[in-house]
């Protein structure tokens, strides 16, 4: 079993709880791991033959532009979608940061990371 990283992903959203967070927005990175077979790939060098990074990605940013209040929703519709949309992939994690949150004190990010294996 093989593991695919997508790190550092940036988006502009409009997460959080606070009216002003649905309004002006704020940057989020999402770091994303997953499990998958990946032996027929690496012996036939076919793309088909994996998990497309690219699709992965696309999936996650199309998720990133749903507004939603908690990081938590966010990061368990990610999930969910991906283990429907890839039937091979065993096990995925993702993490959220939002950076510079409105909590009333300088810092760089608060974050939420959530991490689920195929039933």
């Amino acid at each position: 079993m093989s593991m695919i990283a997508i790190e550092g992903m940036e988006f502009y959203s409009y997460h959080g709880c606070f009216k002003e967070e649905k309004e002006i927005g704020t940057h989020f990175i999402v770091d994303f791991y997953f499990r998958n077979d990946t032996t027929r790939a690496e012996i036939t060098d076919d793309l088909k033959e994996t998990v497309s990074y690219l699709d992965v990605y696309q999936l996650l940013k199309k998720e990133m532009a749903v507004s939603s209040n908690l990081l938590e929703h966010v990061a368990r519709r990610m999930l969910k979608k991906t283990f429907a949309a890839y039937e091979t992939i065993e096990w995925a994690q993702v993490k959220i940061q939002k950076m510079n949150p409105p909590l009333g004190g300088k810092m760089k990010s608060v974050s939420f990371t959530l991490e689920e294996k195929r039933p």
